[in-house]
């Protein structure tokens, strides 16, 4: 007996593909430069086969995850510049999980903010595409390493930096004015990653789904910020930013976790103009990361 796998590929350097497992379901592939239109390449093959890849235009994007994220085509944008790597995303899409890899280049224009440079990194996500509200949050103030990822195959860290320099130890790098203008810098070995996100054109994003947390859940837009953040600064945040802020709450605002439940029973996580900024903890359960995804802030990437 057959099935159909439907998937997108790749193109001239700047590579995305989707790859549908034992799913049944097909993977929608969006023209990333016609947003309104969706176009699906299918191939035909047996159930031995586990992934398989067709290739189809220079234009298209891949939907996948919960609420049906858009991984969009790198091919159209800027890339970091001359010298560097093109940004790279590969997107494997099954039934109950969602894979991602990239090599972590930008896909705008590269502005050194730290005295590393960018290079090509090799990460690798896997998140569930089903994924549910665990019966307690799970903090993520001492986490050192990637609690999140865009869809444009960046990581997401939480707002705080590592313990060096010390009058900056675990501070918050948007009031320590650390990053460009996308939210990003790069660490010590050259890893770019996002501490804060900007739906907006410059950044390759839209106001829609940005990108996914650890758990599963999406990352929303914000327009206009009008969802509020919960937390009030309450101390200093150029050092031990969770300890600079309070969560209070209040009508109309985010909980803890900077995300809202909604009316169906689904959950979305939304970037914010104020600390936390994308996620301040897990409202699921994330998934164990290895490799390269997992590793932690290198603390001299400052100095």
């Amino acid at each position: 007996m057959q099935k159909h796998i439907f998937s997108s590929l790749a193109l001239f350097g700047l590579v995305l593909v989707s790859a549908c497992g034992s799913s049944s379901e097909t993977t929608k592939v969006k023209n990333a430069l016609k947003s309104t239109k969706t176009t699906t390449a299918e191939v035909t093959t047996t159930t031995t086969a586990t992934t398989t890849t067709a290739a189809t235009s220079s234009t298209a994007s891949v939907i996948c995850g919960a609420d049906s994220g858009e991984f969009p085509d790198l091919s159209q944008f800027a890339g970091a510049g001359t010298g560097y790597d093109k940004p790279t995303v590969v997107v494997n899409c099954g039934s109950d999980t969602l894979t991602v890899t990239s090599n972590g280049i930008t896909s705008y224009p590269f502005v050194q903010k730290t005295p590393a440079g960018l290079k090509s990194q090799n990460f690798s996500w896997t998140i569930s595409t089903k994924p549910t509200i665990a019966s307690a949050t799970t903090s993520i103030e001492t986490k050192m390493s990637a609690v999140a990822f865009t869809v444009t195959g960046l990581p997401i860290y939480g707002p705080l930096e590592g313990p060096t320099p010390t009058n900056e130890a675990y501070g918050d790098p948007v009031y320590n004015d650390l990053l460009d203008t996308c939210g990003g810098h790069t660490g010590y070995n050259a890893d770019y990653h996002n501490h804060q996100v900007f739906a907006i054109a410059a950044c390759s994003l839209e106001e829609t789904i940005v990108g996914y947390a650890l758990d599963g859940f999406p990352i929303y837009s914000n327009p206009s910020y009008k969802l509020k953040s919960g937390y009030e600064k309450t101390g200093n945040p150029k050092s031990y930013s969770f300890k600079a802020y309070t969560y209070t709450g209040g009508t109309g605002t985010l909980d803890e976790c900077n995300g809202q439940k909604q009316s169906d029973g689904s959950y979305r996580y939304y970037i914010t103009q104020s600390f936390p900024y994308v996620i301040g903890c897990y409202t699921g359960t994330a998934k164990k990361q290895s490799g390269v995804a997992a590793q932690a802030i290198n603390m001299d990437h400052h100095k």
